[in-house]
């Protein structure tokens, strides 16, 4: 069973390759190999999860190297259930993009990227959550970011240039703060192996202690947009297209909070900076709610509503306790798949009306029903209400709060709470203007083209919603060549429009690879509604198997804080 562990990290690696050799000739293989692919991560995924459920630990010593000399890769009750719920997700936003057909879809790119950058994100998401070393957690970091770099910017427009390059710049910092960080502690303890480091690290004095944990936690805060580290996170994800957004969004961010459980507990037990934590977690829970109480644009309250909603997961670290560990990991499993969710849905939004601005949209719960139900319910469960995962999760911290009886914690207790009911005050606003409300006059009829477009333009989807007006020949390279040069005059116009501001009627969708949608549509394409319905009944299915749910995750806070089960795998003591 140890032999399964690399895989997960391996076969996307592997399918990169394989995809990069399909290219444009063959998108059908391609888009076939990366679903294939990401489904057999999640199968391994599940199996791990079950085996280090009932026989502990998993580790792996790659090359046969023992530690300090090897890669070391363990998953334990912790990192198989964060592999298998990014793994379900992944493979759900996949589909969502193919039926977007957003998947490279412009013969203008030399080589077909969305789905080598993909798998390439999935391998390194992998690569973080199996990770037994410092050193191997950095490479999943970087692995991640460039392939988040090349996700962000496809289609070069020039806001999401932007945007990208402010989440590059914020990332190339974090990473010299975690490779100096990386550095000092071999420098300290003569070793980066996780085990190894757990019992070398208390013996060092507190004052170089709390410097490492201070500097392993200032960048794992940055990669999970806790405040005041989040300042870019608004700016950077709302630009991307809805599958990008969504899985960025509900995903990468919990990638740090992870690694804020197992640094915490595994390598500084004892919780000298919890009061910093527990600080960091009311700021994040306040601002970041206050923040989307003031947005009317769909996908930019949904960042806001992120970074509220990292503090509750911050607050359950802060505390340490087994309760407070406990209710952390449920909610980091239940927000990554509904706010993965509610990305997806406000692409739904935007592919019906033209725009997820919400004072321009209206009458979609009369118009769109599906719809309408596919964001209600995750709406309600982000909320907290019962009897939900979201209220599960947020139940579990607030008991913990109580439990833990101090000022501090009775003070999160209270922001917690005001912050559920903000949430749930903000989800009710975007009901009301989408969906409840009637369709504002300015809104455009369902077909209206929104901007001209060339005719010979290929940028519409597998599913029919933007067609292309037949005529010329495209084989030939002439009208090829003419067609392209007047698609990228009229790109640059479009850049010109959106720096003059546009007039309400008009709006520009985040497709791949920085087009806009022509024609509002009547009829959502069934992949799209499918994939996102599948990420509704995820979330749902928390709450049907609630008992067996929690028990696990109790089981998984229980072995983080006890940490010689993941010690005696490693080290085989």
């Amino acid at each position: 069973m140890n032999a399964l562990v690399p895989l997960p990290v391996l076969l996307p690696l592997l399918a990169t390759g394989f995809g990069l050799t399909l290219g444009i000739r063959f998108p059908r293989g391609q888009r076939i190999v990366s679903v294939v692919v990401l489904s057999a991560v999640l199968a391994l995924s599940v199996t791990l999860l079950i085996a280090a459920d009932t026989g502990g630990p998993l580790a792996v010593h790659l090359g046969d190297f023992a530690p300090p000399l090897g890669i070391t890769l363990v998953a334990d009750r912790l990192s198989a259930l964060m592999l298998t719920v990014s793994s379900a997700v992944t493979l759900c936003v996949l589909v969502y993009s193919l039926g977007q057909g957003m998947a490279d879809r412009d013969d203008r790119t030399p080589i077909a990227v969305f789905h080598p950058a993909y798998l390439v994100l999935v391998s390194g998401v992998s690569c973080i959550f199996l990770a037994g070393d410092l050193v191997n957690l950095y490479v999943g970091f970087e692995i991640m970011l460039v392939s988040s770099f090349v996700l962000l910017t496809l289609g070069g427009t020039a806001s999401r240039l932007r945007a990208g390059s402010t989440y590059v710049v914020v990332s190339l910092i974090s990473s010299m703060i975690f490779f100096t960080a990386v550095a000092l502690t071999y420098a300290a303890a003569g070793t980066v192996n996780f085990a190894q480091l757990a019992l070398r690290l208390a013996e060092l004095p507190v004052g170089v202690r709390t410097l490492l944990e201070a500097a392993l936690l200032t960048v794992f805060a940055v990669k999970a947009a806790v405040f005041p580290l989040a300042a870019w996170l608004p700016d950077s994800y709302p630009t991307a297209p809805a599958p990008v957004t969504a899985v960025f969004a509900g995903l990468l961010t919990k990638v740090g909070v992870y690694c804020m459980l197992r640094t915490e507990t595994l390598l500084f037990p004892g919780n000298r900076l919890g009061h910093l934590l527990l600080a960091a977690a009311l700021a994040s829970l306040l601002v970041g709610v206050l923040g989307a109480v003031a947005q009317t644009d769909l996908k930019r309250l949904l960042s806001f509503v992120l970074i509220s909603h990292i503090g509750y997961m911050v607050f359950g670290i802060g505390l340490g306790t087994r309760d407070g560990i406990g209710g952390a990991i449920v909610y980091v499993v239940h927000h990554i798949t509904v706010q993965t969710a509610l990305f997806l849905v406000a692409g739904l939004i935007e592919r019906r009306a033209g725009t997820t601005e919400l004072t321009r949209v209206g009458g979609l719960a009369r118009a769109a029903p599906a719809l309408a139900v596919l964001f209600f319910l995750p709406a309600l469960n982000l909320a907290g209400i019962p009897p939900m995962s979201g209220f599960i999760g947020k139940l579990q911290l607030l008991r913990a709060g109580v439990a833990t009886a101090d000022g501090w914690s009775y003070t999160l207790v209270a922001a917690a709470s005001l912050t559920s009911l903000i949430t749930l005050y903000v989800m009710a606003k975007v009901w009301n203007l989408a969906f409840w409300r009637t369709a504002p006059p300015e809104e455009p009829a369902r077909g209206t083209v929104l901007e001209e477009r060339d005719t010979h333009d290929d940028c519409g989807d597998e599913t029919g919603d933007v067609h292309r007006e037949a005529g010329g020949d495209r084989d030939r390279d002439a009208d090829r060549d003419r067609d392209r040069e007047r698609e990228r005059e009229r790109e640059r116009e479009r850049e010109r429009e959106r720096s003059r501001g546009r007039p309400a009627g008009q709006a520009v969708t985040a497709t791949l690879f920085g087009r806009t949608i022509t024609t509002t549509t009547d009829r959502l394409p069934a992949t799209m509604t499918w994939a996102t319905a599948a990420l509704v009944l995820l979330s749902l299915a928390y709450t049907v198997l609630g008992d067996p749910f929690t028990s696990l995750t109790d089981r998984a806070a229980a072995e983080l804080l006890e940490r010689s089960p993941y010690i005696e795998a490693v080290l085989g003591r």
